[in-house]
């Protein structure tokens, strides 16, 4: 049932204190939610695209005329996500620029369900152009989302806003959002993903404008990004590492990728024969750029795995049997960097979650983290961070105090 408001912000912000970051996946169906929480999510976000994965279509059918939004989502997210949530919150999904609704009454309703909260989804803020324009002179607009926050933190809802830039941040929260998803767009990957999207880098400067207008009020808001470029670990690693965000919330990410994959390898492995024992990791990682042709997820993999060993681009594009510059141009296009920028900031990043450790010396941090001599690994350091390593962790220890 229900969770407070109170209750909700207090776990979320203990748990952000606790371990650093929180989860939330946006899901389409019970036994989505079910092994979700059982992975450990802290919310979970009752959303129509969630429903429309579930059919095998795209995230983007949410936007689109196929069924009534609110209705699709009260009654699923009744029927099979609050049963099994328990004590962790159902966010609803809300449509707010429905026109044949009264926003306040139907707030009330999505209440009386046990939701413990809304969010403004499917927004408005995914569309622009001349339908933008047309929308918006007929009062569909972002100010319907924005005043459904306000009517729902006004009954003591929790709120979580959806936006694509600073100036929504700052009107949600003049609204009493409790929490700022910075909104990257549709989720990359997968056989029914998105096929563009952010880079990395260019999602990082967009989260970095909001939460910086998030920092401006005194009220602490919770910061999540969502979406876009993040369709695995290592891509929420170099988010967590280079912005503030405090969570991630995922749809694809957690319901439809792992699906298309477990459902495909294990009826090809039920179809196929054969005895013959190899590296498992090795050998899906190459199956999977063989089939789907994601080149970049691959690279991205293996330097999660490897960034302490000398790693050569140009082995990597004889693996996944493309040329050194054709993956180059390609990593450069989705990530916003070249290879060996993003694997310098990797290490980096890795071992500044190292020197959180005191026990750990600091040359033998910059060994641990593929560096040949502590001189390159201080002097990358302090060019990537503006402090030297001991300084950097000088300043970790007076937090702590």
């Amino acid at each position: 049932m229900a969770v407070a408001r109170e209750q909700i912000l207090s776990k979320l912000r203990t748990q952000i204190r606790i371990t650093g970051h929180i989860i939330g996946v946006a899901v389409g169906a019970g036994i989505t939610a079910k092994y979700a929480l059982k992975g450990g999510a802290d919310l979970l976000l009752a959303l129509n695209s969630g429903r429309f994965r579930q059919m095998g279509q795209s995230s983007l059918a949410g936007w689109l005329p196929f069924a009534n939004g609110n209705e699709l989502v009260l009654e699923f997210g009744a029927r099979e996500i609050i049963p099994v949530a328990r004590q962790i919150p159902v966010i609803f999904g809300l449509n707010a620029t429905d026109p044949t609704i009264d926003l306040s009454q139907y707030i009330d309703l999505i209440s009386k369900q046990g939701f413990s909260g809304i969010n403004n989804f499917p927004t408005i803020g995914m569309i622009d152009g001349q339908f933008r324009e047309a929308l918006e002179e007929n009062g569909i607009s972002f100010a319907r989302e924005i005043e459904a926050v306000r009517i729902a933190h006004s009954r003591n809802l929790f709120t979580l806003a959806f936006v694509f830039n600073a100036s929504q941040a700052r009107q949600m929260l003049g609204a009493g959002a409790d929490l700022i998803c910075a909104h990257l767009g549709l989720t990359k990957g997968g056989c029914i993903g998105a096929k563009k999207a952010l880079s990395l880098q260019s999602a990082k400067l967009i989260a970095d404008e909001i939460f910086a207008a998030c920092d401006e009020f005194n009220t602490n808001p919770i910061k999540m990004i969502y979406g876009g470029p993040i369709k695995t670990p290592a891509d929420l690693s170099f988010m967590y590492n280079n912005t503030t965000t405090m969570g991630y919330i995922g749809g694809s990410s957690f319901e439809r990728i792992p699906s298309e994959e477990a459902i495909t390898d294990i009826t090809r492995a039920f179809k196929q024969t054969g005895d013959i024992v190899q590296d498992e990791l090795l050998i899906k990682m190459i199956e999977g750029v063989k089939k789907h042709y994601d080149y970049v997820a691959f690279v991205k993999e293996y330097v999660a795995v490897n960034y302490r060993k000398e790693v050569l681009f140009s082995d990597l594009a004889n693996v996944a049997h493309i040329s050194r510059s054709h993956l180059s141009a390609l990593f450069k296009k989705e990530v916003g960097c070249t290879f060996p920028a993003y694997l310098v900031q990797f290490r980096i990043c890795k071992a500044k979650e190292m020197m959180k450790f005191n026990n750990i010396k600091l040359n033998e941090i910059a060994g641990m983290t593929g560096f040949n001599d502590y001189a390159h690994f201080s002097k990358t350091f302090k060019r990537l961070t503006g402090l030297s390593p001991v300084r950097y962790r000088r300043g970790l220890q007076a937090a702590k105090h």
